[in-house]
């Protein structure tokens, strides 16, 4: 199975796949809403709106793995929402590490960081670029959303 092919939940409950992106640049992004890095958000709804219109997306996923989300989607929706005016996608809550951990984030941890990190996600705001043909780029928790490194692979890899 691809990493287009892993289902998720939508806030709502319907199910989805990243296959409507493959040919897009996606950036996957484990988030919380009650987190020292929260504000990444205003950053990661920045590239939405510079990129989305080049075949672009953020997708956030929300996970209380470290204790740090809010208890249901629609307090999370409403966080996001009139906190830092989201309008990339943010499903369902998921785990990220241990025995029920979401299929999709098995797939991704399998990507080093740039130091060389595999596997468990260490904390929130875990970034996972997804290029077109699904090659991942995967960025510490601290490097900022719009940090050189990301924004230059986001364009390097969209059409002009």
């Amino acid at each position: 199975m691809s990493l287009y092919d892993i289902p998720f939940r939508r806030m709502d409950g319907s199910e989805t796949t990243l296959a409507g992106h493959a040919g897009d640049v996606v950036l996957v992004v484990n988030v919380a809403s009650r987190c020292g890095l929260t504000p990444q958000y205003a950053a990661l709804e920045q590239l939405q709106k510079d990129y989305s219109s080049r075949g672009f997306t953020v997708i956030g996923f929300p996970s209380n793995q470290f204790f740090q989300e809010l208890g249901s989607n629609d307090k999370i929706a409403e966080f996001c929402s009139a906190t830092y005016g989201v309008t990339f996608p943010v499903v369902d809550k998921v785990k990220l590490n241990g025995r029920n951990t979401h299929p999709l984030f098995e797939e991704l941890k399998k990507s080093a960081d740039a130091e060389g990190h595999t596997g468990r996600i260490r904390w929130n705001f875990e970034k996972f670029l997804v290029l077109p043909g699904g090659e991942v780029r995967r960025f510490d928790p601290r490097t900022v959303p719009d940090d050189p490194a990301i924004v230059k692979e986001i364009e390097a890899h969209l059409p002009r």
